[in-house]
């Protein structure tokens, strides 16, 4: 039984902690400057932030912790709660989860890498780049997870195609798979439709009464620095890894042959690829007058009305906790910034400086890029922009870049397996390491994040 208990206390350490770190601050005086509900709040992020770092329960848990906590407090009322937990990028976050099933659904994975291959041809590195640009380029639209499970088996079946013995294949393996996953990562800064923190971004920037970004006008923010990125990831991307071919001639002949065994296609598969291209052109001329949620369920229907998929198979393939999350997440980020728990954050870090970040933009933005980028390689993106955003905001400058400079920077989880969703995915092949994620990324870290600073000061201000 005491064996039993231990064991239990053991596992359970982590929350243990949590719970005690908690206790200890919220029975500690409250610091000068800030409110009662913004102390509480505060405590309430550091809990959330030591059970998401720690991973000591699941994700969902935390969500639903945080409605509760966020009552039992008297931070808010119950209804404020509620409602803080939905709203349009909650929408967006939902339904593009929900057309990311329907999308996979056509089975379109097969014939877009024959497409990829058909322009590279069989050369390994050309290989790399195509499925380097492709991923980047698509996930700017459907999202990296969606992109990696399209084309990591394929990927995969190249791969197996070449030897069935991963050790002697395994520069080729690598440079593949971290050509999905990072071209994934980068291209998800491109659009709002790219990550679910380009969507809690937006809807800080809207909710707070700072700015109004649609679709249009986040791609004139980031598009620039994706497309600039491109070549210099790839290259380094290239080179991190040395390939013990350098043709694929056979593995890329018997995809080939698979692909033509499956015909032409269908008619559903042209009717899914003209459902999303006007669901993306929604998306860009419309979302600023109905939103951007809004346009994504009014997808998810066309969908369905469309019988291209079953409410069944939405309903078991979307990852409802990861919704719940992200609408908690979001929640906590207005109730930093509401109770001001954000700004007196933010003063506290400005006086450490002696001035120094209120005097120059280009330390504001290395702090924010830096900061984000580190805590974004810890825990998840979306997660980082959660809590970070409302703070950064409050650093004294221009609210509008420094919100959308953690919105990018947070895609810089290149590093671990935690930074994305496209490294947890490949990461779960078990074929590459944690030492192959810093050696694959490491250089590209310190480019995106040069990238990122000459656009906040060459570029971005003349577009504010």
């Amino acid at each position: 039984m005491l064996r039993s208990f231990l064991y239990w206390i053991y596992q359970k350490r982590w929350l243990l902690v949590a719970v005690a770190v908690g206790t200890a601050l919220y029975h500690l005086p409250y610091p000068e400057g800030i409110s009662k509900d913004g102390y509480r709040t505060l405590i309430l992020a550091i809990v959330v932030v030591i059970l998401i770092i720690s991973e000591a329960v699941p994700l969902p848990a935390i969500a639903l912790f945080i409605a509760v906590l966020q009552v039992t407090f008297a931070i808010a009322k119950p209804s404020e709660v509620a409602q803080s937990y939905m709203s349009d990028a909650v929408f967006f976050i939902m339904g593009s989860l929900m057309l990311a099933v329907a999308i996979v659904r056509q089975g379109l994975d097969s014939r877009l890498t024959l497409a990829i291959l058909t322009l590279t041809g069989p050369r390994v590195r050309s290989i790399m780049w195509g499925f380097f640009v492709i991923s980047l380029l698509l996930t700017s639209f459907i999202g990296e997870h969606t992109v990696v499970a399209m084309l990591l088996p394929v990927a995969l079946t190249l791969i197996r195609n070449t030897s069935d013995d991963p050790d002697k294949v395994r520069g080729l393996t690598r440079m593949l798979l971290f050509a999905l996953a990072f071209g994934s990562i980068i291209g998800s800064i491109g659009t709002p439709s790219g990550g679910a923190r380009n969507a809690i971004m937006i809807n800080y920037l809207s909710d707070f009464g700072l700015a109004k970004i649609s679709y249009l006008r986040w791609m004139l923010f980031t598009y620039p620095v994706l497309l600039i990125q491109i070549p210099l990831a790839g290259w380094l991307l290239s080179r991190a890894f040395k390939p013990e071919h350098d043709r694929l001639d056979s593995a890329v002949q018997k995809l080939k042959s698979k692909v033509a065994e499956a015909g032409p296609l269908t008619g559903q598969q042209i009717l899914a690829i003209v459902l999303f291209v006007i669901i993306f052109l929604a998306w860009v001329f419309l979302s600023d007058r109905i939103g951007l949620g809004v346009i994504a369920l009014a997808g998810v229907f066309l969908y369905l009305a469309a019988g291209l998929v079953h409410w069944q198979e939405i309903n078991q393939r979307t990852n409802w906790g990861v919704v719940l999350l992200f609408a908690a997440a979001i929640s906590l980020g207005v109730q930093l910034k509401n109770t001001g728990a954000a700004l007196w954050v933010a003063q506290q870090i400005l006086a450490l400086t002696g001035g120094l970040l209120e005097q120059f933009a280009a330390a504001q933005y290395a702090v924010v890029v830096t900061l984000t980028t580190v805590v974004a390689n810890i825990m998840s993106s979306s997660a980082t922009v959660a809590v970070l955003g409302p703070l950064f905001m409050n650093f004294g400058g221009d609210p509008v870049l420094l919100g959308m400079a953690t919105a990018v920077a947070s895609a810089f989880g290149y590093l671990t397996t935690v930074g994305a969703p496209a490294c947890m995915i490949i990461a779960a092949t078990g074929l590459v390491s944690a030492k192959d994620f810093v050696q694959a990324g490491w250089r590209i870290v310190v480019v995106s994040i040069a990238v990122l600073m000459l656009a906040l000061l060459l570029y971005w201000p003349h577009i504010r």
